[in-house]
């Protein structure tokens, strides 16, 4: 299927030709019968000489209801723009032709209607004259009367060669579907209708609605009013919705892909029309079928911030069109060029992201967007529109090269002065480097660690300044490892440790450096206690008591109770019922 939104001149016979193609009345509303005007949106298909089908969204001409045709246009790929032959260009025929343009519509026909009441030659070349300098360009035009039906085989014909022309969406893409109609049916609930412009619906997903973020499931799909278990955009679509209540939507939200758009009400632009610093302070945003105010913050000639009245599900080279609804003026089409922008909180710094935003074209690329923001997670740059090819640095971490090379040289700088600051813990705490690194993520620096850093235990340092002791505190150490070597558990008390001069921060270094073990507080032994343990404790009969092992490793109940706990922590000991312990097998080694 394809689709194709029509556009004109208000009583130039677009619903006429609709009609007259469909078989199908696209006029919804009484009033729009009884008028002969329409109001709002309207939706006919038909079969062409191929077999291909093509569903049309009839919108209506008149001025006062634009942003109803924004609304149908804003999601068709093609357009057919309709003039009347005894009428010719007129002020809306060139107001829908803008906003055609400023939405980057590349496909389409020109229509030159009522043949039968004149001579189709001049409107027509007005008419591509008009087209020619827009996105469309060189556009193919079939004359016709809907009247009498001369023509309308030829329009077909070209209907056909517009569809073969139109490009074939990717059926995996992540899925928005713009809202442009909702309603309830007995029985069945909520109904939503949209142009489904890619990926692909089904049964029973799971989609998130915008503005909300609620979870929606669906409960059933139709296509062209038949009942269809899946659909391939591109497609017309009306989605029945579980658990939702018709008042809960509306015309401009929109149906995603969970977790695959950035909603946001800030955004950077690239204008296409009237002067930035000429738009008024306040604007009306279209895209889609959503229609929103946005205030407007000129950044440079044309490129300015958007702060929108309330977020959009939007992603980096959606096309955009700014309307003036004071003067009823399509003011220009927009490129978004980011859905996540800096804050310009500093002096300048207006001006510096001017310089930043003239050098994006609004094709998003992975490369250039690192660039800029040196770190981003996976999920971030796919909801702006970033196609992720590259390996992260970390969990779901991408990074800029050049920027992670001076991460590196700065953490080892950053390491290098703990290390000179404080002697006794030459490796610095993760998320103390962390903070000085201003990385939003531990796992960042735990995967900057590189020669000459090795981390352990929490800290990053030089490798063998890791391990390293300052000289008083070595000295220290080999001082206790001497008493030790004869009553190798009978750790000091805390005032023999300070005749040593071994304090709080000093035991600390010698822990973390492993010349020292900690079981508790200030109960220090030297690194091979334990296996010295499990060889004397194998020797008693088996199990044995806190008792017996106290007596037979010659130390007191402070010593005995945490070095037979961290025994029973590294499997060499199970302690049994009524507080007794064995030596498990293979905990002995020579």
């Amino acid at each position: 299927m394809q689709v194709v939104a029509t556009a004109g001149h208000v009583d130039h016979g677009k619903s006429t030709l609709v009609r007259a193609l469909t078989g199908m009345e696209p006029d919804r509303w009484a009033e729009e019968r009884r008028r002969g005007m329409t109001i709002d949106l309207g939706f006919a298909w038909t079969t062409l000489p191929s077999g291909a089908v093509v569903a049309f969204v009839d919108v209506p001409g008149h001025e006062r209801f634009v942003p109803n045709m924004l609304a149908g246009v804003g999601p068709a790929p093609a357009a057919l723009l309709v003039v009347a032959a005894d009428e010719g260009w007129m002020p809306q025929s060139a107001e829908h032709l803008a906003a055609l343009h400023a939405l980057g519509v590349r496909h389409g026909l020109l229509v030159v209607t009522r043949t039968d009441l004149a001579d189709p030659a001049g409107a027509t070349a007005r008419a591509r004259d008009e087209i020619a300098a827009t996105s469309l360009g060189e556009v193919e035009t079939v004359a016709v009367s809907a009247r009498t039906g001369a023509g309308l085989p030829e329009l077909r014909a070209a209907l056909d060669r517009l569809a073969a022309r139109l490009p074939v969406p990717e059926p995996t893409a992540p899925v928005r579907l713009w809202v442009d109609r909702a309603f309830t049916i007995r029985g069945s609930g909520t109904v939503l209708t949209g142009t489904l412009g890619a990926g692909t619906l089904r049964g029973g997903d799971e989609l998130e609605r915008s503005g909300t973020g609620q979870r929606v499931r669906i409960r059933g799909l139709q296509t062209l009013g038949d009942p269809v278990p899946e659909v391939t955009g591109v497609a017309r679509v009306a989605v029945n919705l579980r658990g939702v209540a018709r008042e809960q939507v509306a015309r401009g939200d929109a149906l995603l892909t969970p977790g695959r758009f950035q909603q946001t009400d800030l955004l950077d632009v690239r204008l296409a029309g009237d002067p930035v610093a000429e738009l008024p302070a306040e604007v009306t945003l279209h895209v889609g079928s959503a229609a929103v105010t946005a205030r407007v913050r000129p950044l440079g000639p044309d490129t300015a911030r958007l702060r929108l009245d309330r977020p959009l599900p939007l992603r980096v080279g959606d096309r955009a069109l700014l309307r003036d609804p004071g003067r009823r003026h399509v003011a220009g089409g927009v490129t978004v060029l980011d859905v996540v922008p800096p804050k310009l909180a500093r002096r300048g710094a207006a001006a510096a992201r001017a310089t930043v935003l003239a050098g994006l074209d609004g094709r998003p690329d992975e490369r250039s967007e690192l660039a800029r923001r040196g770190l981003a997670r996976r999920g971030d740059l796919e909801r702006m529109g970033v196609p992720v090819t590259t390996a992260p640095v970390a969990g779901e971490w991408h990074a800029d090269p050049a920027h992670w090379t001076e991460l590196r040289r700065r953490l080892v700088d950053e390491v290098a002065r703990w290390a000179a600051e404080h002697p006794l813990e030459p490796a610095a705490p993760v998320d103390t480097l962390r903070r000085l690194l201003g990385l939003p993520d531990r796992a960042l620096v735990e995967a900057l660690v590189g020669a000459p850093l090795v981390a352990r235990d929490g800290r990053i340092g030089q490798r063998g300044a890791v391990d390293a002791l300052p000289e008083q505190v070595a000295r220290a150490v080999r001082r206790l490892g001497a008493e030790l070597a004869e009553r190798p558990f009978a750790a000091p008390e805390a005032d023999r440790l300070a005749d040593y001069g071994l304090g709080q921060r000093e035991i600390g270094a010698a822990v973390r450096a492993g010349a020292l073990l900690r079981l508790a507080g200030n109960v220090v032994l030297l690194p091979d206690a334990p296996e010295r343990a499990i060889r004397v404790l194998a020797g008693l009969p088996q199990p044995f008591t806190l008792s017996a092992a106290r007596q037979a490793l010659g130390t007191t109940r402070r010593v005995a109770v945490p070095l037979l706990e961290l025994l029973d922590r590294r499997g060499a000991t199970r302690r049994l019922p009524d507080d007794v312990r064995i030596v498990l097998p293979g905990s002995v080694h020579a």
